[in-house]
C-alpha cells in the first residue's frame, strides 16, 4: 500500500527513504495512524497534495485525487499497430467540482470488474500528452471517504455510452462550413455548431453540413442518431449521413448560469447587461493570420464578469446598456486576476433583439484587418469564410445581426446599371458631411 502513494513522490526520494518517513510518522502518532494515512501525510509534507477534479488542468505532471464512480465501461480488447493485443477500460468519475474520465490500460483494465458505480476511489494518474480531458491511471484503490457528486451518467456528464441518441434541442449557432482533408487525401466538408437544451449546451460536428442547410440559428430541431463524442470536453456529438435533422415544435429552454457561479474552469452560458466596452484590438495569431480581440464587462445585479471576445465576435457592435447572451464559453483565470469568459470559436454571442433570417445579398468582398466584409455600396455586412477579395459575389445564407453566415457563394454577373447605381450611392456617402 505504501508503494501506491510513493508513485506521487518517486522523483523526489527513494523507496527506502519514503518507507522510513512513513514508519516515523506512525511512531510519532503512537500507532494511531494506519499506513495509508501516514503515507498521505508524508506525500503532503513533500508538497504533493490531493487535488479536486477542477484542478486537474494544473501544470503538475502527476495528480492524486478522490472521486466517486459515475459510470464505467467493460474491458475491451484491441489490436495494436505492432500486432500485439491491448486492453482498455474507462471510468467516469466526479466530485463536487466536476467530472473526468479515467482510462485504464492493459493489466489495469481488469480492475473495473471489481469496481461498482458509486464506489469512491483514490486515483494517481497523469494526462496523456496535452489532453486535459482524460487521466491515464497509474494506480487506484478504493477509499472510505465520502465524496459529494451531483453528476449522473447520462446527465451533464454525458456518461460513457457511445450509442446514438435522439435529441430535441435549440440550434444556438453555427460556423460556416469548412473543407478538411481526409487521411487518403480526399476532401470533404464539415460544420461546427452549438446546441442547447435543459441540460445546458453542447458542441456538434456535422460531417454532412447539408443536414443543417436552411435551418436558421435559434430554431428548435429534432436530431436522430447523434453520436456522443467522448474525446471532447463536456457534452459533444457528431452527426453524419446516418442521422436526420428536422424542425421541431418541442418546447426547449436553455438554462443560464448566475454570473456569481462562474468558476475559473468549465464551460458556461450566461447573460447580462454590458457595463463596459473596450475598442477591438488587432493581433497576429500563431499561424500568421490577422485577428481581433475585445474586452467587455457584463453585469447582473451586483455581480459582474469579464468577457473576452475573439475573432469576428470582437467586431460585433455592442454598447453599454445592451443585453447579451453568451453560450458555451470557456472560463479561465484572468491575466490580471479574477475570472474571465472567453468567447471565440465554438462559442456564441447573441444580442436577443437580433433575429436570424435567411438572406441573399450581392456585393463586393472587401478584406479588413482580421475580418471580411461584403458591400453593395449601400449596406455592408461582416461575412465568414474564405472569400475572394475584390470579387463581386452573390451570397445566400443566414443573417445574424451584422454578420452573414454563407451557405452558397457564387460569382455575381456584373450589370452595368447596378455598377453605376452602386458608384452613385458610394459617391453620395463620400459627399455626406461628417456629423459635428
Amino acid at each position: 500500500m505504501v508503494l501506491f502513494h510513493y508513485a506521487l513522490v518517486d522523483d523526489l526520494i527513494t523507496t527506502e527513504e519514503f518507507e522510513r518517513r512513513v514508519e516515523e510518522k506512525i511512531d510519532e502518532c503512537g500507532d494511531l495512524l494506519d499506513e495509508p494515512t501516514a503515507a498521505m501525510l508524508v506525500v503532503g509534507a513533500l508538497g504533493r497534495q490531493h487535488v479536486k477534479i477542477r484542478a486537474l488542468s494544473g501544470k503538475s505532471s502527476l495528480f492524486c485525487f478522490f472521486a466517486r464512480v459515475i459510470d464505467k465501461t467493460e474491458p475491451r480488447e484491441f489490436d495494436r499497430r505492432d500486432g500485439e493485443k491491448g486492453c482498455v477500460a474507462t471510468l467516469l468519475v466526479g466530485d463536487e467540482t466536476g467530472t473526468t474520465r479515467v482510462v485504464l490500460w492493459d493489466e489495469r483494465a481488469g480492475a473495473v470488474l471489481e469496481i461498482a458505480i458509486g464506489d469512491v476511489l483514490e486515483v494517481i494518474g497523469r494526462h496523456p500528452g496535452k489532453n486535459m480531458r482524460e487521466i491515464y491511471a497509474l494506480a487506484l484503490r478504493k477509499a472510505s471517504c465520502e465524496i459529494t457528486c451531483t453528476a449522473t451518467a447520462g446527465g451533464n456528464a454525458a456518461g460513457l455510452s457511445t450509442e446514438p441518441v435522439d435529441l430535441d434541442v435549440i440550434l444556438v449557432g453555427m460556423d460556416a462550413p469548412r473543407t478538411f482533408t481526409r487521411r487518403d487525401g480526399t476532401t470533404g466538408e464539415m460544420m461546427e455548431c452549438v446546441i442547447g437544451d435543459a441540460e445546458g449546451t453542447a458542441r456538434v460536428v456535422a460531417w454532412v453540413p447539408d443536414l443543417l442547410r436552411d435551418i436558421p440559428a435559434g430554431s428548435t430541431i429534432h436530431i436522430t442518431g447523434a453520436k456522443p463524442d467522448r474525446r471532447s470536453e463536456g457534452r459533444a456529438y457528431c452527426i453524419d449521413e446516418t442521422c436526420t435533422v428536422s424542425r421541431s415544435d418541442t418546447l426547449v429552454t436553455i438554462p443560464f448560469a448566475a454570473l456569481a457561479s462562474v468558476s475559473d474552469t468549465g464551460t458556461y452560458s450566461v447573460r447580462g447587461e454590458v457595463k463596459a466596452v473596450q475598442e477591438p484590438r488587432s493581433f497576429t495569431s500563431r499561424d500568421g493570420t490577422a485577428s481581433w480581440v475585445r474586452n467587455i464587462r457584463i453585469g447582473d445585479g451586483d455581480e459582474e464578469l469579464k468577457v473576452v471576445l475573439w475573432g469576428e465576435k470582437a467586431l460585433v457592435p455592442v454598447l453599454p446598456g445592451d443585453r447579451v447572451e453568451i453560450f458555451h464559453a470557456a472560463a479561465k483565470p484572468g491575466r490580471f486576476g479574477g475570472i474571465e469568459l472567453g468567447v471565440g470559436r465554438g462559442s456564441v454571442l447573441r444580442i436577443p433583439h437580433e433575429e436570424s433570417r435567411a438572406i441573399t445579398f450581392t456585393g463586393t468582398i472587401i478584406p479588413g484587418n482580421g475580418c471580411t466584409f461584403i458591400d453593395d455600396g449601400t449596406e455592408r455586412f461582416l461575412v465568414t469564410g474564405d472569400l475572394p477579395a475584390g470579387h463581386d459575389v452573390r451570397i445566400t445564407g443566414v443573417l445574424c445581426g451584422s454578420r452573414i453566415i454563407p451557405e452558397v457563394v457564387e460569382p455575381a454577373d456584373k450589370d452595368p446599371d447596378q455598377v453605376a447605381a452602386r458608384l452613385a450611392a458610394l459617391a453620395a456617402r463620400l459627399d455626406t458631411p461628417a456629423p459635428p
